[in-house]
């Protein structure tokens, strides 16, 4: 009985789409006009960026678990590099000595696999987030320079060596600078020594020779800070160290660092003959909270002064957030000949760590999509200068 109803149901389908055709052609005889087509459908950011550099963003568990069901869809639409925010780092994959964990970096690369795209690797080596254990020795000691050099290999050969010909680049060292362009004074200089960073290099290259090296840090567009991540760079090279690139983290306030700024740490790195990528791209828009007279973390006054955009961002914000994008991404085409890839840290306002620094619970707008997934004016700002012709100087 089933069957029959079917058929029937076919035949009286046919005849119905039989005499729509006949009336649409009947219609355009006598000259009435047709519908006028549906809008294209906007594209997308990789797509837009396509012939310039990659657009990446930074994942969490969530994201790339596909359990945040507002971000996550947007990443393969969007992006095609990612990067993570903290499954790779030492204390997340070798917690305690030779006990390695890549249960979530596994899922997190084959996420990237599995959508074909451009997968980095973060971090190495970095003073933060990296346990205890590795920089103490016996009796209560610090470790010896062998005895780190050591654990520094067998930690880079583990990981790199696990991921190898799959995770295309990594941020071998991170935030070895301080402000002034010196080296930080980190466990890893203090107890090893200066080339602690082409120990680095050298021991990832032979983890995967076809790997890209990166050296990652933040506010290089500080003139003190760029100088002397300029003379780091080039001693490695000098060395013949394989440094393939800079990351430029790009965590930029609304009036800081200026384009002038931007433009000139970009070309200082490209003119070494290196990549250059934008690593860790976010706009913070909240009050400054350097320099406050108070725990910033104890004064509830403070605290409402800091978060002052919980109920949503003013419409002139929101504004000006859009031209501070413009602005960033001209100075990006301008120079897409030296960028590899600009890569957001995070994918959503909601998800991104400006919420919670410097004091927890805060309502930040850095990214280009906001807390419901949808894409902000900024966004619109981004594709119009993709859209825009760029004279590489």
């Amino acid at each position: 009985m089933s069957v029959i109803l079917s058929l029937h149901n076919l035949t009286n389908l046919a005849h119905f789409v039989t005499a729509v055709v006949a009336a649409t052609v009947l219609s355009g005889c006598a000259g009435r006009p047709s519908s006028p087509p549906s809008a294209a459908t906007p594209p997308t950011l990789k797509e837009a960026f396509s012939g310039a550099f990659r657009i990446g963003a930074a994942l969490n568990p969530g994201e790339f678990d596909e359990r945040d069901t507002v971000a996550w869809p947007l990443i393969p639409r969007q992006f095609n590099t990612i990067s993570p925010e903290n499954v790779l780092k030492w204390d997340y994959v070798e917690p305690r000595p030779g006990a390695f964990d890549f249960t979530v970096s596994d899922r997190y690369v084959a996420f990237g696999e599995r959508h074909g795209m451009m997968v980095i690797g973060h971090t190495l080596v970095w003073h933060s987030q990296t346990p205890r254990w590795v920089f103490d020795g016996v009796d209560g000691k610090p470790a010896t320079r062998d005895t780190l050099l050591a654990r520094m290999r067998a930690h880079i050969n583990g990981v790199v060596g696990r991921y190898k010909g799959r995770i295309r680049g990594w941020d071998v060292v991170n935030e070895a600078l301080n402000n002034d362009g010196t080296l930080r004074q980190s466990p890893w200089l203090r107890i090893i020594g200066e080339d602690y960073i082409a120990k680095a290099f050298q021991y990832a290259h032979e983890a995967d020779p076809s790997a890209e090296l990166y050296y990652n840090d933040y506010d290089l567009d500080s003139a003190s800070k760029r100088h002397g991540a300029v003379r780091l760079v080039k001693s490695l090279l000098a060395q013949g160290i394989p440094v393939a690139g800079v990351g430029l983290q790009g965590h930029y306030k609304l009036s800081w660092p200026s384009t002038a700024e931007i433009d000139s740490t970009i070309r200082a790195f490209s003119d070494l003959g290196v990549k250059v990528a934008i690593t860790e791209l976010d706009v913070d828009v909240l009050p400054s909270w350097r320099n406050q007279p108070t725990d910033v973390g104890r004064s509830a006054e403070l605290q409402r002064t800091l978060d002052p955009y919980r109920a949503g961002l003013p419409d002139s914000l929101e504004r000006a957030l859009a031209r501070r994008y413009a602005d960033i991404f001209d100075v990006y085409m301008r120079h897409r000949a030296a960028i590899d890839r600009v890569t957001f840290w995070g994918v959503t306002d909601r998800a991104s760590w400006l919420n919670n620094y410097p004091m927890r619970g805060r309502t930040n707008y850095p990214l280009l999509f906001d807390r419901a997934g949808k894409p902000k004016p900024a966004f619109d700002a981004v594709l119009d200068v993709a859209r825009r012709p760029s004279i590489i100087p």
